[in-house]
């Protein structure tokens, strides 16, 4: 067997399984090899990883969000000296929802040339197999803690038009499935993607209506990792509601134009470019809300 050409000088992004080992690509298996140092989130997992393939890593150290701007700096110092590092978070892709965002900007910044080397990733994982029909996606990934900011990122999200995407934690399942009825409503589409390609791996499809019931109805259900899916807001063709209406005329006898449009987004979850249309007629003095201008936000 032909041993593979020296790697060039770089930072190789890896994406490396989010469950069954299999899933890595034979370039993956090529980068992680070869290349001079081995980046790693985690040494203990990279290792058992490394091991299951055969492979021998020269040199492993630890990358993580603790130490990842002073690790960075000792990478771009090993790129400039000419040789190749390999990066790998626990799972998945690295620097989506997961460390080496900062490590990939250092090494850019200084010149150097940073290589992706795809492969698993759990929000595509889970769209494949949702069937969410949308055209569009939103990832989010994950939503802040507490309730408080939670409820404010969502209803932020409320209007758009995209299967949205989200990331969660079994410990803040329950929560965060109540603030997403609350905010979006009960007949939106929820999708649990659960340990996806994991042994207990699960995927449920139901109404927001019914999620909580779902959760409860078996305590395996609110285990393991979860990619959540929401279905996209409903495209809103006709006038405003009276309420709705009579919301966007005092914010504009109170605010600048854009601010009131933004307040009313939140207000009303009404489509952004459809208020701001609104708000341009009002402006003008066009009860029909007929206007040729676009929307600039």
């Amino acid at each position: 067997m032909e041993h593979p050409q020296k790697l060039e000088p770089a930072l190789y992004v890896v994406a490396t399984p989010i469950g069954n080992l299999r899933d890595i690509t034979l370039r993956a298996i090529v980068v992680l090899s070869t290349a001079d140092v081995v980046a790693a989130e985690d040494k203990r997992n990279t290792s058992h990883l490394l091991s299951h393939h055969g492979i021998h890593a020269n040199k492993l150290i630890a990358v993580h969000q603790h130490n990842e701007r002073g690790a960075a700096e000792k990478i771009c110092s090993t790129i400039q000296a000419g040789q190749s590092v390999a990066f790998v978070s626990d799972a998945g892709t690295p620097a989506v929802s997961d460390p080496g965002a900062l490590l990939v900007q250092e090494v850019l910044s200084a010149g150097l040339r940073v290589i992706p080397v795809p492969g698993a990733s759990a929000a595509v994982a889970a769209l494949s197999a949702s069937g969410m029909s949308d055209a569009q996606f939103l990832f989010y990934g994950f939503l802040p803690n507490k309730s408080g900011a939670r409820r404010t990122a969502l209803q932020s999200l409320h209007a758009h038009p995209y299967t949205l995407v989200f990331y969660e934690a079994p410990h803040r399942i329950v929560e965060c499935v109540a603030d997403l009825q609350t905010i979006f409503g009960p007949d939106r589409e929820i999708v649990f993607a659960r340990e996806i390609t994991k042994l207990f791996e699960s995927i449920h499809r139901c109404k927001l209506s019914a999620a909580a019931d779902w959760l409860n109805s078996d305590a395996n259900n609110q285990r393991g990792e979860f990619v959540l899916l929401v279905s996209a807001a409903l495209p809103q063709t006709a006038g405003l509601d009276a309420d709705s209406e009579s919301t966007l005329k005092t914010l504009l006898a109170e605010l600048p134009l854009k601010q009131a449009v933004q307040l009313a987004v939140q207000i009303t979850g009404y489509n952004r470019n459809a208020l701001y249309q609104r708000a341009l007629s009002l402006k003008n003095g066009q009860p029909n809300g007929d206007t040729d201008q676009s929307s600039d936000i």
